[in-house]
């Protein structure tokens, strides 16, 4: 193996640690020029995230779709800096966190300090959607994905 190949595959690995490391922490890292680096959801293969797959928005307020890695229907992203939506969270157990309504669907906002983390509350499993502060108020965003939303079941937590 050559040294060129030799430092390509340790910077390549240097980078999927980095990027892992970060997701971890925020659950996206957007790279320049490439896919968006994205955390695989613990359920993103539940049947309920399959049939919400086929819900995601086109566009999202004019924001083109741009690829992910992984590649996986439960997960999508648009725009730059990307907003981010994946299928396949845990459900939120109770809380005394923000919940708003939208579309008669209860919504967890979550401030991350430059993105705001909005999560599907009363689903189970849940919908994440991180919104970079550069892409406005995350929740203008949230009725583009109601038809998702609805496709996965129900638990018996709602907005209060």
């Amino acid at each position: 193996m050559s040294s060129s190949a030799g430092r390509h595959g340790l910077l390549s690995a240097v980078a999927l640690l980095l990027g892992t490391v970060a997701a971890g922490v925020v659950g996206v890292l957007v790279l320049v020029d490439g896919p968006t680096e994205v955390a695989m959801p613990p359920a993103a293969d539940h049947p309920s995230c399959t049939a919400a797959a086929e819900h995601w928005p086109d566009e999202l307020q004019g924001l083109a779709p741009r690829e992910t890695e992984p590649s996986h229907p439960s997960i999508r992203a648009w725009g730059d800096p990307a907003v981010v939506a994946r299928c396949g969270m845990p459900a939120m157990p109770p809380t005394e966190d923000q919940c708003v309504v939208v579309d008669e669907i209860g919504w967890v906002a979550e401030d991350l300090g430059g993105a705001t983390r909005l999560t599907s509350f009363g689903r189970d499993p849940a919908i994440e959607v991180i919104v970079p502060g550069e892409q406005g108020p995350g929740p203008l965003l949230l009725p583009a994905f109601s038809d998702a939303v609805e496709q996965l079941p129900t638990n018996d937590y709602t907005c209060s």
